[in-house]
């Protein structure tokens, strides 16, 4: 490899970015992992949410976004520096600008903190 001038990449380190240890409010897991979408039926009835984190040389950068379960679209985006929940907050507003759903649409998102605040 050295004579050939290549090197080997390291995988990258666990990053753990879900605080589901906190003791703030769970709601109760109503969806069930139920995601076949000829169950549900039509879209913007419901939503998933997730952040993943991408590592830039400025450090690291935060993606929330809101996917709609039917159509498999990202509804609602937002990037941020700090994984805090203004960053899912934002989310979730592009997300209902963009769709605006009927009463009764359900939101599904892991257990972390930032899911389970008083705003979100």
């Amino acid at each position: 490899m050295k004579a050939a001038g290549i090197e080997g990449i390291r995988p990258r380190r666990f990053r753990k970015t879900t605080d589901s240890s906190h003791g703030l409010p769970i709601a109760e897991n109503v969806l069930a992992r139920e995601f076949d979408v000829t169950q549900i039926g039509e879209t913007n009835r419901i939503w998933a949410g997730d952040i993943t984190y991408i590592p830039t040389r400025e450090g690291w950068l935060y993606l929330a976004v809101v996917l709609d379960l039917v159509s498999r679209r990202v509804i609602g985006w937002s990037m941020s520096t700090t994984m805090e929940r203004g960053i899912v907050l934002a989310a979730l507003r592009c997300a209902l600008r963009n769709r605006r759903p009927k009463a009764g649409a359900m939101f599904h998102s892991d257990r972390g903190s930032q899911y389970a605040s008083a705003d979100f």
